[in-house]
């Protein structure tokens, strides 16, 4: 945790983004570690779990980081909770809370909140379309015999 919390702070410092960091262990080892990289990247998907993540996935050379551990200098948002859950580690440890974030001016409450309501009632509205079109997809993908499953 220490080198997570090292990391959000180097980050910060060096203006790439928000004060996070993350590190991935595997067998009592850093494998990957990754910092905030939202502003220097103009890319709002580049927390520090998301970019600890693909760094783990390229050195393992997986989509899965089974038998790895995650250390996370705060409470993960919803992104990176999503990201983490599909990485399929075997534990999260996180430092911050969710409120310390918010308390800082990273509040994501509201996103908590917008899944909670109706589609079309969203602040970003949203519409179903088209859907017996894309269905199709997963048919195909269901009597795909040479998939990878995930």
């Amino acid at each position: 945790m220490k080198r997570a919390i090292q990391i959000a702070q180097n980050g910060m410092d060096e203006n790439q983004g928000g004060p996070f960091g993350c590190v991935v262990v595997k067998n009592g080892a850093i494998i990957a570690e990754g910092n905030n990289r939202v502003t220097s990247s103009n890319d709002p998907t580049a927390h520090a779990e998301v970019v600890a993540i693909r760094k783990a996935c390229e050195a393992l050379g997986t989509f899965q980081l089974e038998g790895c551990d995650i250390y996370t200098s705060c409470e993960p948002c919803p992104m990176c909770l999503g990201a983490i859950y599909w990485s399929r580690p075997d534990r999260i440890f996180y430092a911050a809370t969710r409120y310390d974030a918010a308390d800082a001016g990273f509040d994501d409450s509201y996103i908590y909140e917008e899944l909670k309501v109706p589609d079309r009632e969203r602040k970003i509205p949203t519409e179903n379309i088209s859907r017996d079109q894309a269905v199709k997809l997963f048919e195909a993908w269901k009597r795909k015999e040479d998939k990878t499953d995930y």
